[in-house]
């Protein structure tokens, strides 16, 4: 391999990126701006959450515990109603998300240690605001009737202590908060440092277009050179990315960063080597720009979103699912990402995540190099 003619490649290629508008803000400007729509649409934190209160029981002990529920941002009063049917109306009209109906023998059955009477109403058109609502009304209801029967279990002299043996105390490392963001933009790296692929395939397919593939490999240029000096360059600026993007996740977003930065760029190199490399089989078959990026958006972007561990977790995948997410760079930069970020364990963790991004590397280059060896030789 000559050097000399894969610094040509390559700087004909920076030259492209830096000269052609539409190339360098896929590049260079679209990874950050997807980062932020992803972040801002994605990492959503349910709050304000309207709810209707029936008391039937009309009692002290009914409206302290009204008064305990709609404490907080989570959940909201929307009204008071007066009957099921005004809580239908107000559920048919979207007008709530959930509805919380006392009984009224609420407060007897507290007291007694006959537990409580209570009944929950959701929306079933968005069970994810209704699972929240019900949620967040459970626990709370569990606590009112902590509080409420430990004083009464004070007040007849009996001990806390013998009601409790059981000392359940829960925490949660590395995201306390448990905010959505801070796991899901450290995810979403392996998705946005993607768009330097499509343009890959992109150039490939531009090639091709302009009836220029045919007079590059007329010159000394063997295939090997022309393939790597064609990433190389999107490998560079997709590192500028590997840059930004971590210090908007700290400053703007406040995604703790745990790790070696140096480590992380090391291994976001190999990532995007592999990253890349899949994409240039995608450009050594597509003829057309437009076929390249419609395939890019198929192979690389929706896969990254399902099978890549960033929302579902890969063991709750189908078998076949499962074994398809290993041959996707991503699923392994989605460990390494969040890894880094926030327990920030290091390349001696890590190692087997980057061997196999090397492993897919080699192989996705090598399938390009084959099969664009048998097309134009």
């Amino acid at each position: 391999m000559s050097f000399r003619h894969l610094w040509a490649v390559i700087r004909k290629e920076l030259q492209h990126i830096l000269r052609d508008r539409g190339t360098f803000i896929l590049v260079l400007v679209t990874p950050t701006l997807v980062l932020l729509l992803m972040t801002y649409s994605l990492a959503v934190q349910i709050q304000h959450v309207p709810i209707a209160l029936l008391d039937f029981d009309q009692s002290a002990t009914s409206r302290e515990f009204i008064y305990q529920i709609t404490a907080g941002d989570d959940l909201d009063l929307y009204q008071n109603a007066a009957s099921m049917t005004e809580i239908e109306e107000l559920l048919i009209k979207g007008k709530i998300k959930a509805a919380i109906i006392i009984g009224p023998e609420f407060s007897e059955d507290l007291l007694a240690m006959r537990g409580l009477s209570l009944q929950i109403i959701i929306d079933g058109t968005e069970p994810e605001t209704g699972g929240f609502a019900v949620d967040h009304i459970g626990w709370r209801a569990e606590a009112f009737a902590n509080d409420i029967l430990s004083d009464q279990i004070l007040i007849s002299g009996m001990s806390l202590d013998s009601l409790e043996p059981i000392d359940l105390r829960i925490r949660s490392w590395y995201n306390p908060s448990l905010e959505p963001r801070i796991d899901i933009v450290p995810g979403l790296l392996s998705i946005v440092l993607g768009f330097p692929a499509f343009s890959v395939a992109l150039t490939l397919a531009r090639e091709h277009e302009h009836s220029t593939m045919e007079q590059l490999l007329a010159t000394p240029i063997s295939r090997i050179e022309l393939l790597l000096g064609k990433m190389i360059p999107y490998i560079l600026a997709g590192l500028v990315n590997v840059i930004v993007i971590p210090v908007i996740a700290v400053i703007w977003f406040n995604v703790p960063f745990n790790g070696n930065f140096l480590e992380f760029l090391l291994l976001s190199a190999i990532f995007l080597f592999a990253e890349l490399s899949m994409g240039m089989v995608i450009g050594v078959f597509m003829k057309s720009q437009s076929a390249a990026l419609a395939l890019s958006f198929l192979v690389v972007l929706f896969p990254g979103f399902f099978l890549t561990g960033i929302f579902f977790p890969i063991a709750s995948l189908p078998e076949m699912a499962r074994m398809e997410s290993m041959f996707l760079p991503g699923t392994h930069y989605a460990i390494i990402t969040r890894g880094v970020f926030l327990p920030g364990i290091g390349i001696d963790t890590l190692w087997p995540y980057a061997i196999m991004l090397v492993i897919l590397g080699l192989a996705f280059t090598g399938t390009a190099a084959l099969f664009f060896k048998k097309k134009l030789a």
